[in-house]
């Protein structure tokens, strides 16, 4: 009987992660307007969440040069827990701020975590250089699809009225659920082998002969996820039903098949950057969804518009694993987790500006400008990786 690879440990504790954090991402706001908090404390309260994430992030960053990481690992997974606990035992909005800041819950359920750079760090370690990207691709996948049913879990409160739990039990039920999920994720992180520390090791930098690599990337990430945040989901779902008027179960139809389009390309991302390269596959895959984009929103009809959006869903992300797997490739061992750590926040921080503008934009009439401004913003970070970038090429890709 073959033994269960360390890679097999980390992708089943992404899916319970990514899993927890996408129901706490809907029920979060929930819980704390159920508790008496107003909106205001809620937004304040999901910032501070974010920002701390950054920090911790950051942070991580750093300690994963020095220190094995799956000890680094099994903390977070043990702050996941305690964060849980935390949000089921205390109601004072003081002390629930600052376990948003200090814990690991998430309110946008995306990639920015204390687990992402140490997870990418001990995948790239696992594999050889040729399977890395098909690893990250599976990576992505099982992060999607478990996301997928975790927003789908975000309804469990309401089912478990039937039990005569009110909607406030039965979200604490659900924190109780995130926190087991930590522990779970604890669990399987424990059976991933250590990392062989040496004194050398211990001194070594996070960030040292990679530095200006990582920062040229990092500061091409944000621009993509500055020209990203003009249409998060929210707003194109405002989009779909203000100049078509489309139907909440629309709606729900099309952000399904357009997710699940999403989590398909990720293999396939996989599979063509075999044969065309890293960073090909990054812009020459991108750079069609976002004209696709650009047109739909000077579509005429329905059925175009959601056709080049789901065009646009099939493509779009197919540089996520391909983007991970190239950092991991272009750094040296000792700097991939603060690599990752490094090129991450960023890209989260950038893209929680423009949301904002294209808010200012949608008041002003110019409902399209969001989806122009993004396409072009996203083609011009495209052109920028392929002209910096082109002649850097992962192990695999040499000559």
């Amino acid at each position: 009987m073959r033994p269960i690879q360390p890679a097999s440990y980390l992708f089943a504790a992404r899916a319970l992660r990514d899993f927890g954090d996408a129901f706490v991402a809907v029920l979060l706001p929930v819980y704390l307007l159920a508790l008496g908090f107003a909106p205001l404390q809620v937004g304040i309260l999901a910032t501070a969440s974010l920002l701390g994430s950054a920090l911790l992030t950051i942070g991580i960053g750093f300690l994963g040069a020095r220190h094995d990481h799956r000890r680094l690992l099994l903390a977070a997974a043990g702050l996941m827990f305690a964060t849980g606990a935390a949000f089921v035992s205390l109601h004072d909005y003081a002390l629930l701020l600052f376990v948003a800041f200090a814990g690991t819950v998430n309110p946008s359920a995306g990639s920015v975590s204390i687990f992402v750079p140490l997870e990418h760090a001990v995948l790239a370690r696992e594999v050889t250089a040729s399977e890395r990207t098909k690893m990250f691709a599976r990576y992505s996948l099982v992060g999607a699809i478990a996301a997928a049913f975790g927003g789908l879990a975000a309804a469990v409160p309401d089912h478990l009225a039937m039990f005569g739990l009110d909607r406030l039990g039965g979200i604490k039920v659900m924190f109780v659920l995130y926190a087991l999920l930590g522990a779970l994720g604890g669990t399987l992180y424990a059976r991933i082998p250590a990392r062989e520390m040496t004194q050398e090791t211990k001194r070594t930098a996070a960030l040292g002969p990679s530095r200006r690599v990582v920062f040229k990337l990092a500061a091409l990430f944000s621009l993509d996820a500055f020209a990203g945040g003009f249409v998060v989901q929210s707003l194109l779902a405002l989009w779909l039903f203000e100049k078509f008027n489309l139907s909440l179960s629309q709606a729900g139809t099309f952000f399904f098949w357009s997710g699940l389009l999403s989590a398909a390309s990720y293999p396939v991302a996989a599979w063509l950057s075999r044969r065309i390269g890293l960073i090909n596959t990054m812009v020459f895959t991108h750079i069609p969804s976002s004209i696709a984009l650009m047109l739909a929103a000077l579509a005429p009809t329905l059925s175009v518009a959601l056709a080049l959006l789901l065009v646009r869903a099939a493509l779009s992300q197919m540089d996520v694993p391909t983007r991970s797997s190239y950092v991991m490739a272009v750094v040296t061992v000792t700097e991939r987790a603060a690599a990752a750590s490094f090129t991450s926040v960023p890209r989260s921080l950038a893209a929680a500006i423009s949301p904002t503008l294209a808010g200012l934009l949608f008041a002003a009439s110019l409902r399209a400008w969001p989806f122009l401004i993004c396409g072009a913003l996203k083609i011009s970070y495209d052109l920028l990786v392929l002209v910096q970038f082109r002649h850097i090429r992962p192990p695999e890709e040499q000559p």
